[in-house]
């Protein structure tokens, strides 16, 4: 059965845990930073609620500072990797009544892969922005991903995500959002 497009009043955005200490390790560091905000900044222009992690701060340092000046001060903390471990993460998944989780950050054979089974197993669907998703090695994020797509995530990119989330040149947004991506420099 396919799986249903996103729209704005489906789906959130979550975005785990990504901090300096980790983030530094990253093959691509400025280009997940840059797919991760422009996902943050189309989701809060489409008024899609976004949801964030941090993995153990106190070794891994907090949130970098591009992705956190687009979140709430109080940032869910966990020592588990999958997301559905932090305090209230998955209460509030619940309570927001959306069927499809956007999810972004790293590490994709970590945290992502572990909550990314855990929200298909809430029977949650999840599409996973190949290009806002990193490991610090290729093998493990490649691996990582055949196996969440072989789980039910959906493969997509952060501009499908956002022209998803759009629906049609008639947005009232949609000059924004364009603008958003001529200005997103690869």
């Amino acid at each position: 059965m396919p799986m249903p497009r996103l729209t704005t009043l489906n789906s959130l955005l979550l975005v785990i845990d990504v901090q300096d200490k980790l983030l530094v390790k990253m093959p691509d560091a400025a280009g997940l930073v840059r797919d991760v905000a422009f996902l943050m900044d189309a989701a809060k222009l489409l008024e899609v609620p976004v949801l964030a992690t941090e993995q153990y701060p106190k070794g891994l340092g907090p949130t970098t500072a591009e992705i956190a000046r687009r979140l709430p001060p109080s940032i869910p903390t966990k020592v588990a990797f999958s997301c559905c471990g932090a305090a209230g993460v998955l209460s509030e998944l619940r309570s927001s009544g959306r069927k499809h989780v956007v999810v972004a950050g790293m590490e994709a054979h970590v945290c992502v892969m572990q909550t990314v089974l855990d929200l298909l197993a809430e029977g949650l669907g999840v599409f996973l922005p190949l290009d806002a998703v990193q490991s610090r090695h290729r093998l493990d994020q490649d691996t990582a991903i055949r196996r969440m797509e072989s789980e039910g995530a959906i493969l997509t990119t952060a501009e499908t995500v956002a022209f998803e989330w759009l629906g049609g040149a008639d947005h009232p947004r949609f000059k924004a959002v364009s603008q958003m991506i001529k200005d997103r420099v690869r």
